[in-house]
């Protein structure tokens, strides 16, 4: 191929693969926008503070190797060894302090954002009980005394199939607070739009408080493998005004879905309950 021709495929490749780059550049190309929680915001923020910071470094040393490589390159008829220096601490005290100090500003933030992500100061306008099993998850809104249980949806890659998952409803604008349980195995309840996610483990209860805000259907899944069928393991998220979300609790109540659907009927329980009684309870 002619050498115009290489470099015209090469630019335009480059062209496309930045005009690919640019999308979602706001948000640091993540699955989600500063508007939909009162924490992707700050996700977002460290995203791309670390990706800059890491350009920064990246630059700093490429241009350093390129500078060593142009600089102290071998010349055409020198046969003369370079200058030999076993200590050069000036140089020593940099290539130590530098990284320490760029660790150590990451460090800073990454700390102070976690302790705003994990935070369970603020009041709750509701509570939640989201308990993972194999392979579905079951919903108990604590502050109505209802609960949804979550069926395994087949999927079968028809159109309309994720009508079918187990969905989870909020209010917009409302804090809630997730106490987050497994019936069997680790699993990891997560919805990516929220750019949060917290692991269900046997015997142990996560805890987590969010505030969604903007109203719209979000996909959740499980991001622990968890068995067979850990690919089916969806669910939705409905984010909608109080009283859409106040009319879906009281169709659960009138489905009969009262109280909460307890950890007893957890494997480590109902193993527990055979050997202490003879049989399952």
């Amino acid at each position: 191929m002619p050498r115009k021709a290489l470099t015209g495929a090469a630019i335009a490749g480059a062209m496309a693969l930045l005009a690919g780059c640019s999308q979602g550049i706001e948000n640091g190309a993540l699955p989600s926008t500063p508007d939909i929680t009162n924490q992707t915001g700050t996700v977002i923020t460290l995203w791309n503070g670390s990706w800059i910071a890491a350009l920064a470094v990246g630059v700093l040393t490429w241009g350093l190797i390129l500078w060593c490589v142009a600089v102290y390159r071998k010349r055409k008829d020198d046969h003369k060894l370079p200058v030999q220096n076993r200590v050069h601490l000036p140089l020593e005290l940099m290539y130590t302090a530098l990284p320490l100090m760029a660790i150590a500003v990451l460090f800073k933030y990454t700390a102070e954002d976690i302790g705003e992500l994990t935070s369970l100061d603020a009041e709750p306008d509701l509570e939640i009980q989201v308990v993972g099993k194999q392979w579905s998850w079951d919903f108990n809104y604590l502050s109505d005394d209802v609960y949804d249980p979550g069926v395994q949806a087949t999927l079968t890659g028809e159109e309309g199939v994720e009508a079918t998952l187990p969905t989870l409803y909020l209010p917009v604008d409302e804090t809630v607070h997730f106490y987050l349980d497994s019936r069997d195995v680790i699993h990891s309840f997560w919805i990516p739009a929220f750019l949060y996610k917290e692991d269900t483990v046997p015997g142990r209860t996560n805890e987590w408080q969010v505030t969604p805000t903007e109203i719209g259907t979000y996909q959740g899944k499980c991001a622990e493998l968890c068995g067979e069928y850990h690919a089916s393991m969806l669910f939705n998220v409905e984010v909608v005004e109080r009283a859409e979300y106040d009319a879906y609790m009281e169709d659960l109540r009138a489905r009969g879905y009262e109280g909460e659907l307890g950890l007893e009927y957890s494997r480590d329980q109902v193993v527990e309950l055979t050997t202490d009684h003879g049989e399952t309870e």
